[in-house]
């Protein structure tokens, strides 16, 4: 038998600078999405209609980053066995950024050569490669570009087990994920538990995202002869899967456009899926049957999608998703009742499938891969791995160090302390609420306290709220518990004690129609012309409300290094097609407007171009879109 080991270690890459964390929190949520198709149930149907968040805070945006890349040293930590090497970064959401397959030297993953945040999460900021945890609610999670909490644990065997963990502040929820390479292992385990410390029912997401290398000739295979397919510019449609319209969409390199298939694996089928290439090899996830949901996602091979891979990580760098989840989509969430824990294991490896089985017909390839993924590992293997976990013991050697909420939490007497996840202790950002509670009253800060909320937190302040700053907070609490109302009177009361723009952006989100949020907006600017993130939220808002002119003035009035941003600069130009000076925009175009952080799904740039070059191809760098046309 040979060794297991896990270590510290260093990560050499090209990479831009962390994402900066923003000061504005994230006032909107998610709308809730039906389906009334008919491979749509009545359980699928109540989750898509269940659990949206009304807003995103306490989170604020991540939004400042560019793609300046210099050479990068990121600490991992590294589980290693004679069969595989895996690689973790603790500071960025506990990704798994690679495994490789020992005996052969294969990288299994999607290993992303560059760091390179994009705009596809929550918060903004995302990062493709390697395999991401996602959880809380629609979407790459808001931690996906923040450092969990890390320690060393020790199976009972003494397998060494990395443990990662964090207090996810917007479901108010504990996130632990444990990783091990037991020694001769073909594969790697993780472990995930949440725990819900809230009395109530609470929504919940998981979706593990698993970015993997893409040929024409990998096909992607699972238990399934339907799917639900979201091709983002229809609604959620039931497929047969893989053949539909003459194309195998089993092949995502062959397939033109972006899409998602989220598999519909019957009742009592084991739960895996499998990327293989023209050898029959490649990754294999597995999985205990609480996580339900298996998807495939491929960006297409139109120009957009090409270009968006290339954004994300550099040229020849074709990669698609495997995922799994909680729910059969990820447009879903599922109640999880209070006090409650959930824990499942997931197992990756490399598989060897008979080639000719493989890219065969697809029951062929469906029933050799499944007899792959058993001799890979066993159900039984599985559920003694997830009956083990619960036997896992900290060391108490700290590997990686996350925020301080969890800890702030403890204090408050929201979250019990566990000697098994050591949250620390507060760091200066939860200062201030700390103050609250060993004073009774929140100091004010100009920019303000970072935001909190939760039923603790409300009720100190719906007490005690009686200046500027409390009330702003108060309002922001109310605003995420989906008190529309009482939110905007705090507001109100916020700027009646002292105008600030904090205030004033919050009632312009609030206001009920395109001129009152512009002229908030406006004036939130105006007090604070200097910061960024606030003026391209009132730039926004002008143009909203059809006031370019008004918009091109802030414009114009602005430092020529704010001008120059790309979101900025794309504002400029909107705000001149839609006052007819075209020749302005064909100006800036031809000059080049790159924004650092397009949004996934946005067709900005290609719809701006062929507005002032009517007939003329969009150039690929301004081409994002998702789907052809």
């Amino acid at each position: 038998m040979t060794d297991s080991t896990l270590r510290a270690d260093i990560l050499r890459i090209t990479g831009a600078a962390d994402p900066a964390a923003g000061i504005l929190p994230i006032l909107h949520g998610i709308p809730a999405r039906t389906a009334d198709d008919a491979g749509v149930d009545a359980e699928m149907s109540r989750n898509l209609a269940y659990g949206r968040p009304h807003s995103l805070m306490p989170y604020t945006w991540q939004r400042d980053y560019d793609r300046v890349r210099t050479e990068r040293e990121l600490p991992t930590v590294v589980l290693e066995n004679e069969i595989l090497t895996a690689t973790f970064l603790p500071g960025y959401g506990g990704r798994l950024w690679s495994l490789v397959h020992r005996p052969t030297g294969r990288e299994l993953l999607h290993r992303n050569e560059i760091l390179q945040p994009a705009n596809l999460a929550l918060r903004d900021a995302w990062l493709a490669g390697g395999v991401e945890w996602n959880f809380g609610t629609t979407g790459h999670w808001p931690l996906t570009c923040e450092p969990l909490h890390a320690v060393r644990a020790s199976a009972p065997d003494g397998t060494p087990v990395l443990r990662m963990y964090e207090f996810e502040r917007l479901r108010r929820m504990i996130v632990q994920i444990d990783a091990w390479l037991p020694a001769d292992s073909p594969v790697l385990y993780v472990h995930v538990r949440i725990h819900n410390p809230s009395p109530e029912e609470t929504p919940v997401y998981w979706w593990t995202n698993i970015a993997v290398p893409q040929t024409p000739d990998v096909r992607v295979v699972g238990p399934a002869e339907h799917a639900f397919e979201f091709d983002y510019v229809s609604d959620l449609e039931y497929v047969d899967f893989p053949n539909r319209d003459g194309m195998d969409r089993s092949y995502p390199g062959r397939v033109s456009r972006a899409a998602d298939y989220f598999l519909d694996v019957p009742d009592g089928e084991r739960r895996w899926i499998a990327s293989l290439d023209a050898t029959g090899s490649g990754l294999v996830q597995t999985s205990t049957d609480r996580l339900r949901g298996r998807k495939l996602f491929c960006w297409g091979t139109a120009t957009g999608g090409r270009h968006w891979q290339e954004w994300l990580s550099g040229p020849d760098s074709a990669y698609l998703e495997i995922q799994a989840g909680l729910a059969r989509t990820q447009l879903e969430h599922v109640p999880m009742p209070g006090g409650a824990t959930w824990s499942w294991v997931e197992a990756y490896g490399m598989a060897q499938v008979d080639p000719e089985a493989v890219h065969g017909s697809w029951d062929e390839a469906r029933s050799a891969v499944d007899a792959a993924v058993h001799e890979l590992v066993s159900p039984q293997e599985l559920d003694a791995a997830l009956a083990s976990a619960s036997e896992f013991a900290g060391s108490g050697e700290m590997l990686s160090r996350g925020s301080g909420w969890g800890a702030l939490e403890i204090e408050a007497g929201s979250l019990p302390a566990v000697p098994e996840l050591p949250f620390g202790s507060c760091d200066t950002v939860q200062r201030p609420w700390l103050d609250l509670l060993t004073s009774g009253r929140l100091p004010i800060c100009d920019p303000p306290a970072a935001p909190v909320v939760g039923p603790r937190w409300r009720e100190l302040l719906e007490e005690r709220a009686d200046d500027w700053h409390a009330l702003y907070h108060l309002g922001l609490m109310r605003l995420a518990d989906g008190d529309d109302d009482a939110a905007r009177d705090a507001f109100k009361r916020s700027v009646g004690e002292q105008p600030t723009p904090w205030a004033l952006r919050a009632l312009a989100f609030l206001a009920c129609s395109a001129e009152e949020a512009a002229d908030l907006a406006a004036e939130a600017h105006r007090l604070l012309p200097d910061l960024r993130e606030l003026t391209i939220e009132a730039l926004d808002a002008l143009l909203r409300a059809d006031r370019c002119g008004e918009a091109l003035a802030v414009i114009e009035a602005l430092p020529q290094a704010d001008r120059d941003h790309g979101r900025i600069r794309l504002a400029e130009a909107r705000a001149a097609h839609a006052s007819g000076d075209d020749e302005r925009v064909r100006v800036l175009l031809a000059d080049g407007i790159r924004v650092d952080n397009m949004r996934e799904g946005e067709l900005s740039l290609d719809a701006l171009w062929t507005a002032v070059h009517p007939g003329q191809p969009v150039p690929a760098a301004y081409d994002f879109r998702m789907s052809e046309g």
